[in-house]
């Protein structure tokens, strides 16, 4: 996982939800506000200009995308800015890569009934 190729690899989502993941793991706030600030280009970038001037208006929203960033096109935007950060990390991130996918198998499942 720590191989660039290996980063590479992985779609957007998942290199935002390990790069989240490690920050939040890390309490790593800078990262996290470079995030919060490359936000509206990514939505910009994504096509969306309204909802990144509406972002760049309401820091909860910002927030609430920096984490969650249920976009794939505002993902593919802030990619490089993923990328960077996991390849500064790499030494942990195999550690993390276990930890989200242990948080994973131990939600509950819901049924439709």
């Amino acid at each position: 996982m720590s191989d660039l190729a290996d980063l590479d690899a992985l779609s957007s989502r998942e290199l935002h939800d390990l790069a989240v993941h490690r920050a939040r793991h890390h309490m790593d706030l800078a990262f996290l506000w470079e995030l919060l600030r490359a936000l509206p280009a990514g939505e910009a970038a994504a096509g969306r200009p309204e909802h990144a001037q509406a972002d760049a208006m309401k820091l909860s929203l910002l927030i609430g995308d920096a984490i969650d960033a249920g976009d794939e096109d505002v993902a593919d935007a802030l990619r490089p800015l993923y990328l960077d950060y996991l390849t500064k990390h790499r030494a942990d991130l195999d550690e993390i890569w276990r930890h989200m996918h242990d948080q994973d198998q131990q939600k509950p499942e819901h049924s439709g009934a």
